[in-house]
């Protein structure tokens, strides 16, 4: 072989090799993401028993997060008090458990209903009508149902909560792995539900109301139905993530720990973290920020400017972070990562343009929104 013939083999190799290492190359998505699952699930091996209840912990806020994602990620609804789905779907199931000797593989389900019913609820009325209605009633809800709390004390424990309802299989503070294995299975779950949707044809009309919702009107699709059931897919993930919560030795059902207002400034700065608008990112937003808020408070040492314990302010750390990513990047590190393949790849944006026919590509968007009117025989007088 001759060098130049070797130069252009080596050109090729080199085309090759940064096509598969793009982040956008999809095989390899999938390749990296079913990694880092494979890792997840044997990780417990590394772990100390504090390590691994902090995993269990933020599989379920990952959980959260996901759900919270779905509506304001991807239908662009901001929901300020998604908390209360968490809240509703923990404190029915252990209710029933507590007050009615319901076996939690029972009461999780009925959690999750009430969660579902009470995200349709909300949803129909708010999510009718465009502008703020759904932050704004999202907003309140949590504060009324605090107040519901307080005044049905003798029920619902007021500010102190309930007793621990029985939990899940048995399980005890002292049975790590069983524990983690829990969590991370449902996690898992749950992940892979959202992905279904969200890579569905409803999932991109869920994009479609996010960017433009007249598009969607004029494609003859009523944007209130992908809405509502967006909203109350993810009232039903939020509250079962909080109904299967209740019944581990993980946490203790009070509304400091299924309701508080930070809460859900915590789900809305991991997923800005990890990337609005993925599933996959507010999931490893969602865990990152667990994790790292863990490890930060093991860390003994105080914030020079601040004169206070890195501990007290980990929050504000995060806060900041996140209003850097906004500014850096803006579609969180997931999408970063992929952008940053994109460049890496180098290819010209004419070719995304262009099929390989030499014709114009269908806008896949359009599409979707054809085919829906097609289907569900929608005009563009249906509203």
């Amino acid at each position: 072989m001759s060098d130049q013939d070797l130069d252009a083999q080596l050109d090729v190799d080199d085309g090759n090799l940064t096509a598969w290492l793009n982040p956008l190359n999809k095989p390899l998505r999938h390749k990296i993401g079913l990694l880092c699952l494979v890792g997840l699930a044997v990780l417990p091996v590394a772990l100390t028993r504090g390590e691994a209840q902090t995993f269990a912990v933020a599989f379920f806020f990952a959980m959260f997060a996901m759900s919270w994602d779905l509506v304001s990620g991807y239908t662009g609804q901001i929901s300020f008090g998604h908390s209360v789905f968490f809240a509703v779907g923990g404190y029915t199931s252990a209710l029933l458990n507590l007050e009615m000797g319901i076996a939690p593989l029972l009461a999780i389900p009925v959690g999750v209903l009430m969660a579902a019913v009470f995200g349709l609820v909300i949803g129909v009325p708010a999510l009718r009508l465009r502008g703020p209605y759904l932050s704004l009633v999202t907003l309140i809800a949590p504060l009324i149902l605090l107040q519901v709390f307080v005044v049905y004390g003798d029920l619902l424990g007021g500010n102190t909560g309930l007793d621990n309802p029985e939990s899940l299989f048995g399980l005890g503070f002292t049975d790590v792995l069983p524990l983690y294995y829990l969590a991370f299975g449902l996690f898992v779950f749950v992940l892979l539900i959202l992905l279904a949707v969200t890579r569905s044809d409803a999932g991109r009309v869920f994009t479609a109301i996010r960017e433009s919702e007249d598009a969607v009107n004029s494609a003859g699709l009523n944007p209130a139905k992908f809405k509502i059931f967006a909203f109350v897919l993810s009232a039903a993930l939020g509250g079962l993530a909080g109904s299967v919560y209740v019944h581990t030795p993980l946490v203790t059902p009070t509304p400091d720990a299924l309701l508080e207002l930070f809460l859900n400034i915590e789900i809305i700065i991991a997923v800005i973290i990890g990337g609005m608008g993925t599933i996959v990112g507010a999931a490893a937003g969602g865990i990152f920020f667990v994790v790292a808020r863990y490890f930060l408070g093991q860390l003994n040492f105080t914030v020079p400017v601040l004169g206070t314990p890195v501990t007290e302010v980990n929050l504000l750390l995060f806060a900041l972070v996140s209003l850097l990513l906004v500014y850096v990047l803006p579609g969180g590190l997931l999408r970063g990562v992929i952008l940053g393949g994109r460049r890496l790849r180098n290819r010209s944006s004419e070719d995304a343009d262009v099929a390989a026919d030499g014709g114009e590509m269908v806008n896949p968007l359009a599409q979707v929104l054809n085919n829906y009117r097609d289907f569900f025989g929608g005009d563009d007088d249906e509203r």
